[in-house]
């Protein structure tokens, strides 16, 4: 029996949308992480300071600010192939013999009759899954309350 419906079941089975939910979830999650993480930063940042002749000043008041972070794309990709071949093979070797012993004549024949049916199946799969991160510049409304903080600190 052919194994064809059952790689093609399989096939068609893949969880692919399960896979884009997860790597949707998963850039969410990861988006957030750095999210927070550039926040620390800036906390850090407001909270360390550098002392130059005439006071202490954060690095923020000097103008650093944290790196933000974003994904802009992300690429499920899968290559599935699959092939299935059928072959079949008839023989037949027939042989006859005779002759005569004692007066007596003989006569045999031989027939050997082979029939082979063979299914081959293969499949194939490849997959990748990247995501494109890019800095950018921090949010305007992060450095809006930069700049009121630092011009309130001032007077």
């Amino acid at each position: 029996m052919s194994k064809a419906p059952e790689v093609t079941r399989s096939l068609l089975n893949a969880p692919l949308p399960r896979v884009i939910e997860r790597l949707g979830a998963s850039i969410a999650q990861a988006q957030a992480e750095l999210d927070g993480n550039s926040i620390a930063i800036a906390r850090e940042m407001a909270a360390t300071k550098v002392e130059f002749g005439d006071g202490d000043y954060t690095l923020l008041s000097l103008g650093f600010t944290p790196s933000f972070y974003a994904f802009t794309e992300a690429l499920v990709e899968a290559k599935l192939s699959f092939s299935m071949a059928e072959t079949r093979q008839t023989g037949i070797d027939a042989g006859a013999e005779g002759g005569v012993v004692g007066g007596v004549g003989f006569f045999s024949a031989s027939v050997d009759v082979s029939y082979a049916r063979k299914f081959s199946v293969s499949s194939e799969g490849t997959s990748s899954i990247s995501a494109r991160l890019v800095s950018l510049p921090p949010p305007e409304a992060f450095t809006e309350v930069l700049r009121r903080n630092l011009e309130s600190t001032e007077e």
